[in-house]
């Protein structure tokens, strides 16, 4: 028996990255997987890529009526919701006097609110079923400390542990546990975005910034999707019914807790 047979999950921000590998993971474990996204031409062709048992649904979690929708569309079409992984965060970069206001309200509604509301929909819905559920949040090393250039999107994802660790005990009477993933530096094409902020703002050449970055992690190199599937699929198991409000790195040894 595979770990998630006859579950139903959803992953938002799944049309790429990160969140397809989990996507495609929970599928392999015998779940069937909503792809949420906000681009749902996306999310269909990546429903297609992971194959039978995926399907999307369009997903802007910055908005509650798109929140309320996917979440009454993943009942719809799979019976039921078991799972929840938030997965959909924006990054961006600046100068601390150099921050504005748009900036921030951007990553807020998304990675915070997003994750906030995202989750309370879902848990709704699984204490309506009554039979527990599963919600990782993802947070990131860049929760666990500062960095110069990155004050709104590692302000974000500390909220993120925070939120984690407030839900997690407030939803566990429900058996709904509330655990969460904090990557490190992980390839793709998010990375391609980021080393171009870090060259504008540090004067840095093309690739420089993802080089010196990833010199510094001790495995050795940046992570892949599937590096953190593993984590991903045990924290939406039965394994995992008695571990509440934990944030897990999974960053090749940069941060230690």
């Amino acid at each position: 028996m595979r770990r998630l047979d006859g579950k139903s999950a959803l992953v938002t921000g799944a049309a790429r990255g990160i969140g397809k590998g989990f996507a495609a993971a929970f599928l392999r474990e015998g779940a069937r997987v909503a792809i949420g996204d906000i681009n749902l031409k996306a999310a269909q062709e990546a429903a297609r890529d992971i194959g039978e048992g995926a399907f999307a649904v369009e997903l802007d979690v910055s908005r509650q009526d798109s929140i309320d929708a996917a979440i009454a569309s993943v009942v719809d079409q799979a019976g039921k919701l078991d799972i929840l992984v938030n997965n959909a965060a924006l990054f961006d970069a600046a100068e601390t006097v150099d921050i504005t206001r748009a900036s921030y309200d951007k990553l807020y509604a998304v990675n915070v609110a997003g994750t906030l509301f995202t989750m309370q929909a879902a848990a709704r819905q699984m204490i309506a079923q009554g039979h527990g559920g599963k919600i990782i949040n993802m947070a990131s090393q860049a929760g666990r400390r500062g960095e110069p250039l990155v004050l709104v999107y590692c302000s974000t994802k500390a909220a993120v542990i925070s939120m984690t660790q407030s839900a997690g005990l407030n939803l566990i009477k429900h058996g709904i546990n509330v655990n969460a993933i904090a990557p490190g530096v992980v390839d793709g094409e998010h990375w391609v975005h980021v080393d171009a902020m870090f060259a504008k703002l540090e004067g840095k050449a093309p690739g420089q910034k993802k080089a010196e970055v990833e010199a510094g992690v001790p495995a050795g190199r940046f992570a892949v999707p599937n590096d953190l599937t593993g984590m991903a699929v045990f924290l939406a198991s039965d394994e995992a019914n008695y571990i509440v409000s934990q944030t897990y790195n999974v960053d090749g040894g940069q941060w230690m807790s």
